[in-house]
């Protein structure tokens, strides 16, 4: 056969193995740089509101983002199981010099088998017809997806809900701060006039003294919530993902956040709104593929194959690929276990216990979810009657302050009443702003049990 000839077609088919895998090859890189460039975001958020700090956060959460990153792989793996469904093309190549040509005994008389240089090279082609594992990736493709990204959803649920409650819980305390560097004010006007009635003769040191103990405790007061602010801030910024080097300004509108406490308390929980219970309904679907797969395993895998060979013999290794020796075949391949020890049968029955526990897990968060919701609801109730009953008590305290203060002035009342009325108004100032922050609070795990916050 002439070798030129055997060159240039063994070139070609080269060419051909290469580019089917060079193509996927560069789909891949295409995807990756997608998944690269849409997974950044900012660095910093100036004054932000709630929404701001959950879009922030959803965006920057390393485990929002791993969740993201595990879709892309999931994809990929999808991809990759298939990628079996394709012929499958190999390609071997062989070269081989023997230092003592075997010998056979043939007739008596011994012979030589073969040549002392022996090279090889064999295009394979592989496809598969029936194979069990292929055929579960393209059943159950579409829920591995759905559940990779139903996970993403649970995580940044999860999220959304506790940043909301830390930037509340960050606000109660901003609130605390206000409230005291008020009465400071507030404490140290009547400290100057209680020195100044001390001084004039008309009452003794006692106000006085009353006076610089009240505005003591209320600096103290400040100070202790300022460090306690820090810390509260720095956990906000750790669930945000926010740089912890930066300073983190949040804006609100107290006007508003007293309309958003508004709830329809006669709203029914749907189950299937729920993250969880669209997660578990995915994973049934997949264990249910995995039943049947299962019982795939009593059928054959079937394949067709075939090979091109290139065979090169001479006991000469410079005139070595100067004649060739091919061969070829195809062929049908069944392949099936006939006993395995009752493997196959103890699989099947795993797996439909898997489906049945699955089952009960549906049935187990149904009656979560009502449970959780009555006591959701309970908290929100009692929450919002404290805070109506605090909206008045800082009006009553307000009232009763003003009265005492003018009657101290007139001499009427002792500025132990005054001080006694100072604290109230300011225990019914932090306790309304801790009731409203607490009421939406409780709202979020409403609204969370009624399967209304999904991201």
């Amino acid at each position: 056969m002439n070798f030129k000839y055997e060159a240039k077609r063994i070139r070609l088919l080269a060419l051909f193995v290469s580019i089917l895998f060079v193509k996927p090859a560069l789909v891949f890189a295409q995807t990756g740089t997608t998944a690269t460039q849409s997974g950044s975001g900012q660095n910093t958020i100036n004054e932000g509101t709630l929404e701001d700090i959950i879009q922030y956060a959803l965006k920057n959460q390393p485990l929002i983002q791993q969740s993201i990153i595990d879709e892309t792989i999931t994809e990929n793996t999808i991809k990759s199981k298939l990628a079996d469904w394709y012929p499958q093309i190999n390609f071997n190549y062989n070269l081989q010099h023997a230092f003592i040509v075997q010998t056979s005994i043939i007739a008596g008389n011994p012979v030589k088998l073969g040549v002392a240089n022996t090279s090889a090279a064999q295009f394979t082609l592989n496809q598969a017809l029936f194979n069990r594992d292929v055929l579960l990736a393209k059943r159950s493709k579409n829920d591995v997806r759905i559940q990779a990204s139903q996970t993403t959803s649970a995580n940044k649920t999860d999220l959304a809900v506790n940043v909301s409650k830390a930037f509340y819980d960050v606000l109660a305390t901003a609130q605390q701060i206000d409230v005291s560097t008020e009465d400071i004010v507030r404490l140290e006007r009547s400290l100057r006039d209680a020195e100044n009635q001390y001084k004039s003769g008309i009452a003794d040191k006692i106000d006085y003294k009353r006076a610089m103990i009240s505005l003591n405790n209320t600096k103290a007061a400040k100070k202790s919530n300022e460090e306690i602010l820090k810390g509260k801030k720095e956990y906000l910024k750790a669930l945000m993902g926010y740089p912890a080097d930066q300073e983190l300004k949040i804006s609100y509108d107290s006007l508003q956040m007293e309309r958003d406490i508004n709830l329809d308390t006669l709203q029914n929980p749907e189950v299937t709104s729920r993250i969880e219970y669209q997660l578990l309904s995915t994973q049934k679907r997949l264990l249910e593929a995995n039943l049947q797969y299962n019982k795939w395993s009593f059928l054959p895998t079937v394949s067709v194959n075939g090979a091109y060979n290139l065979n090169y013999l001479n006991n000469n290794l410079s005139d070595l690929y100067s004649n060739n020796f091919p061969n070829s075949f195809a062929a049908l391949t069944l392949s099936l276990p006939l006993y395995q020890g009752g493997k196959r049968k103890a699989n099947i029955n795993t797996a439909e216990w898997q489906v049945k526990r699955a089952d009960l897990d549906i049935k187990n968060l149904q009656m979560n979810v009502n449970s959780e919701y009555a006591n959701a609801l309970g908290y929100y109730k009692g929450s919002l009657s404290n805070l109506l009953a605090q909206k008045e008590n800082v009006d009553l305290a307000r009232e009763v302050y003003d009265v005492i203060q003018l009657q101290y002035k007139s001499g009427i009342k002792t500025y132990l009443e005054v001080i006694t009325s100072e604290t109230d108004l300011r225990l019914a100032r932090i306790n309304y702003y801790n009731a409203l922050y607490q009421v939406l609070a409780n709202k979020i795990d409403v609204q969370r049990a009624l399967g209304q916050l999904n991201y």
